[in-house]
């Protein structure tokens, strides 16, 4: 009998961590707690999990967690003031990895395992990573921190996220895993037949050609992103996509270019057909945009698990 392990899921969003790690784990996972403060997200996490995440973490106590064996989190990038003063766990206050740390402090677990935007290893000329870094060492952890990019884990998607992975075992050695060599492309996860209402309106589109041509002028590449069936992948989908769509348009024939529907967004960022979305367009679009490429969250659960089972 192999053994189950204990986890916790913070900032837990729709699950897209969580999800990652059942696949990885299997039966040998056992959910004991989650939190998140968006009730749209709630609603989703509690229609596919079966339980409403815990609110706002910053008012829960550590002492209120069940104990456990691995904590999941994708917690925002935000700076540590007085950086730079040395005050290691304390330059945290005040910020959400504080209260990661106060848990962490208090519960001991096995495994963290943290994810972030790539631009967070540079945040604040470093600095921001170096305290987190530096706090998790303080705490008898070894850290191990790489960057990650979706399209080479079997999702058409240019996304680096930044995974930090932290054990209390020292002797451990982890290894990232390697690019999965599974050629993708866009059409893969296009649907058959999309409803016309998310081709965007011939107002919308003059608009994000007039934008795109004053950014030329400038001499700067933004502006909207058209695709195809056989582009390898898109840019990287974000919280904003139910905006405008812009940086994610599917080019049609004889049609003005179309958004990617929320069924889409989700197979973009590996959630199976079998996620269910109850929210609306606009919450699916923000709930997938802010989560993660579940396929490489496995990967590096499955290397999690061969470590230390």
């Amino acid at each position: 009998m192999r053994k189950k392990y204990k986890i916790i899921d913070l900032f837990a969003g729709v699950g897209g961590i969580r999800l990652g790690f059942q696949n990885a784990f299997q039966s040998n996972a056992e959910f004991v707690f989650s939190s998140e403060i968006d009730k749209f997200s709630k609603i989703t996490y509690e229609c596919n999990y079966g339980e409403v995440p815990n609110g706002d973490i910053t008012q829960i106590e550590a002492s209120e967690i069940p104990s456990f064996d691995i904590l999941l989190a994708g917690f925002p990038c935000q700076p540590f003031s007085n950086a730079g003063l040395k005050k290691g766990f304390d330059d945290t206050r005040g910020t959400l990895f504080f209260d990661i740390v106060r848990i962490v402090k208090f519960h001991k677990p096995k495994v963290l395992f943290l994810e972030n935007v790539k631009g967070f290893r540079n945040h604040d000329k470093g600095n921001t990573f170096k305290v987190v870094q530096e706090t998790l060492e303080e705490l008898g952890y070894k850290v191990y921190a790489d960057v990650l990019n979706a399209k080479y884990f079997g999702v058409p998607q240019n996304r680096e996220r930044i995974y930090i992975i932290a054990f209390l075992d020292n002797e451990i050695n982890f290894e990232f895993p390697s690019a999965l060599n599974q050629e993708v492309k866009l059409g893969d996860i296009l649907e058959n037949k999309v409803n016309d209402k998310y081709t965007i309106s011939d107002k919308l589109w003059a608009g994000h050609q007039r934008r795109k041509l004053e950014h030329k002028k400038k001499g700067n590449g933004f502006g909207y992103s058209i695709f195809t069936e056989e582009s390898a992948y898109t840019s990287t989908i974000s919280a904003r996509y139910y905006k405008d769509g812009s940086e994610i348009l599917i080019k049609q024939e004889d049609k003005n270019p179309r958004k990617l529907s929320p069924r889409e967004a989700g197979r973009l960022q590996g959630f199976p057909d079998s996620f269910k979305i109850p929210v609306s367009d606009t919450q699916a679009y923000r709930q997938f945009g802010n989560s993660v490429a579940v396929p490489v969250i496995e990967a590096l659960a499955k290397n999690i698990l061969k470590e230390i089972d």
